[in-house]
């Protein structure tokens, strides 16, 4: 029979795996959505259209957005940060620009029609799983997640955590198109057909998987 130490350490040891893989699959999905060219999700729109703008990689804007949300965060509701945290914040824009390099031009991928709707799948798909394994570490919310929690705070929970996201996803999305026409890119490749099947196919996929995570750790 284990000690509880032993199953403590079991514990620890697959929210740890769940965290890690969970982060690396939100990375891919980010890279498969950008390869695909069909829009990614709200905050990775943001977050391109204004590196686009400043002509630096989505990895280093990403990181700086991170860490300045994430110190509205310490401030406000520090229980939402853990480890989860700094590791989404610091590896999943980068884990998306090598990725993207390594399609793009190691491989020389020039994607057409059906080479970018495979992109648009797989990263719908491991968007939701990743969110899901990533979750059900519970080691900390990712700094954008934490955001809807932040509006509640400010608002003395007269929204509702629905409507704060929402109006969090729809305010980074017209950051990201307006940064992404003053620069003069082509604003399809952050807010399209990709942008709205991440809003209604997420959270739907993202609860079928955690589900069958539960029934398969009881």
């Amino acid at each position: 029979m284990e000690s509880q130490n032993e199953k403590k350490q079991e514990i620890t040891f697959q929210r740890i795996a769940y965290l890690i893989i969970g982060n690396f699959f939100i990375g891919t999905c980010v890279a498969s959505y950008r390869i695909s060219v069909f829009g990614v999700d709200a905050y990775s729109s943001m977050n391109l259209g204004i590196s686009g703008f400043l002509g630096m990689s989505f990895g280093n804007w990403q990181l700086i957005m991170n860490v300045c949300i994430l110190s509205v965060i310490f401030l406000n509701i520090r229980r939402f940060i853990g480890l989860g945290t700094i590791i989404n914040m610091v590896f999943v824009g980068y884990i998306a620009d090598f990725l993207c390099w390594l399609v793009r031009d190691v491989m020389k991928v020039n994607a057409g029609l059906p080479l970018r709707v495979i992109f648009l799948c797989i990263g719908m798909i491991l968007c939701s799983l990743g969110c899901a394994l990533y979750m059900e570490a519970d080691l900390g919310l990712s700094p954008y997640d934490s955001v809807p929690f932040l509006i509640m705070k400010f608002t003395k929970d007269k929204v509702s955590f629905r409507m704060a996201r929402v109006s969090a996803d729809v305010t980074v999305m017209l950051i990201g198109v307006v940064f992404c026409l003053a620069a003069h890119n082509n604003v399809w490749e952050i807010v399209g057909i990709g942008t709205v099947i991440n809003a209604f196919c997420n959270g739907p996929l993202m609860q079928f998987f955690r589900t069958r995570m539960t029934k398969t750790t009881d």
